[in-house]
């Protein structure tokens, strides 16, 4: 007998589609059920049909709030039945006790590696299945790539146990090699062939099988500069170059000679590589300067802050980055991601006291600006984040709706703040950081202002006053 299989994502942005409802999908597809994906709440969905069961995925655990009022909803629609309901993902595997306790639904922890893990008397292996592609075919809802581009792993785990890291919970078993070739074959032949190759793995380099999986690879058609041809609109036949992307990132501690030549025989791009502590600097300098002499030289950074650091750590970093950029003719994009524990329930978490809220909100101002990314380029960098650590700082220290209108050339509003700021003593500037960490709202600064006795702080503090300038003005900003 069909059932009807409801699958939900939570209405928060995610780049990627959910690869384990995709997977989800294809099990119960070859089931012979029916499938549906919904993303969010959905209020009409209670009417269409009978669901026998309801998936609903989880990533982030600072998407706590949505991810439960989604678990909530759905749970009104089996109208008390909370068998047919199976919550499973990341933040479910990382905090399964209080999402149960919030719910009242005992999640799925892990991957779904062995037969029988969906209460099914079969000897199908979720994990294993070729992801469905098809799956948002009816649906308005677009994910990055996912149409010309092939998902999946080449190792699972990762021997590493970093603190800041789930992958110790989620994904306990190091398993080195899993065999690709058959798995992206299968895809192609069901879904046709892909462009691109993304791969999710951990620690690709901690895999004594990594010449292998590069071979593998290179099998695939995903060798060096290799090209795929489309049809164009015109009915000509053009040709563009295929990526290799272990999205992930590869760790720098294990990226050395010999793995940089092996990784520089396939389409790599972008090499992701993390920078997550200022101590890192020299090795890390060292393995960039390798992968641009194997001519690799398209990579995407991860530079983790708020954690182990101070904000001139953070400007150091990404000035590291410039400068190679310059010296060995690269391009590295800079993604600069705050820390946030793996129990936090939103992204409030200040590391002090080296950070505090008006430090953080500074760099998300200036973060959102950008984008999220920090371009290669030299002049931007400069005038986005400061000529120096010290003046990085003094930008934090901004207010938002300056930080947010600055141009290539100073404004009087600028001008004005930095003049007050830079009058006042060492002693006098912490006070300021302190009112507005304590006092971060108009109505509040309104509140506290008249309070303030010394003169300099009072007068600059009327500069915070304006509102927070728009989400909508963003893109005009350093016009």
């Amino acid at each position: 007998m069909k059932r009807n299989i409801l699958l939900v994502e939570p209405g928060y942005k995610t780049k990627f589609p959910p690869l384990g409802l995709m997977k989800i999908s294809a099990y119960h597809k070859q089931l012979g059920d029916n499938v549906k994906f919904v993303k969010g709440i959905n209020e009409d969905i209670s009417y269409e049909c009978y669901w026998d069961r309801i998936y609903i995925s989880t990533v982030f655990t600072y998407n706590w709030n949505i991810t439960v009022k989604t678990i909530n909803f759905y749970k009104s629609i089996v109208q008390g039945d909370i068998t047919r309901i199976y919550v499973g993902g990341i933040l479910a595997s990382l905090m399964p006790n209080e999402l149960s306790i919030e719910t009242g639904i005992t999640p799925i922890k892990g991957i779904l590696s062995k037969p029988g893990a969906l209460n099914d008397d079969n000897i199908l292996i979720v994990d294993k299945m070729i992801p469905d592609y098809e799956l948002f075919d009816d649906t308005p809802y677009e994910y990055a790539l996912i149409a010309d581009s092939y998902f999946g792993y080449s190792t699972r785990g990762c021997p590493n146990k970093c603190e800041f890291c789930g992958v110790k919970t989620l994904e306990p078993e190091f398993i080195e090699y899993k065999g690709i070739k058959t798995y992206i074959k299968k895809i192609k032949r069901k879904y046709g062939e892909k462009s691109h190759l993304v791969l999710f793995d951990n620690n690709i380099l901690a895999s004594e099988k990594l010449e292998r999986i590069i071979d593998d690879i290179i099998d695939l058609g995903f060798g060096k500069d290799s090209k795929i041809g489309h049809i164009n609109q015109s009915g000509q036949v053009s040709y563009r170059l295929r990526h290799v992307d272990f999205n992930q990132g590869i760790d720098a501690r294990k990226l050395k000679e010999k793995e940089i030549k092996l990784l520089s025989k396939i389409a790599l791009n972008p090499m992701r590589i993390a920078f997550d502590h200022i101590n890192l600097s020299k090795i890390y300098k060292k393995r960039i300067q390798l992968a641009a002499k194997y001519d690799i030289r398209n990579l995407s950074n991860y530079i983790l802050y708020n954690h182990q650091d101070k904000p001139e750590d953070l400007w150091n970093r990404l000035d590291i980055n410039i400068k190679l950029n310059r010296e060995h003719d690269l391009k590295i994009y800079s993604f600069p991601m705050k820390y946030i524990p793996l129990d936090a329930k939103d992204r409030s978490y200040v590391s002090s006291p080296q950070w505090n809220w008006q430090l953080l909100r500074g760099v998300q101002r200036i973060l959102n600006v950008v984008k999220g990314i920090v371009m290669p380029g030299e002049d931007f960098f400069y005038r986005a984040f400061g000529a120096s650590a010290e003046e990085f700082r003094e930008i934090l220290h901004m207010p938002e709706l300056i930080v947010m209108n600055r141009k290539r050339t100073p404004q009087h509003k600028e001008i004005e703040w930095k003049n007050k700021f830079k009058s006042m003593t060492k002693n006098e500037q912490s006070e300021l950081l302190e009112i507005l960490c304590t006092s971060n709202t108009k109505q509040k600064l309104l509140k506290i202002i008249p309070k303030i006795k010394n003169n300099k702080i009072n007068k600059i503090l009327d500069l915070y006053l304006p509102e927070e300038i728009s989400d909508e003005k963003q893109m005009e900003i350093f016009n």
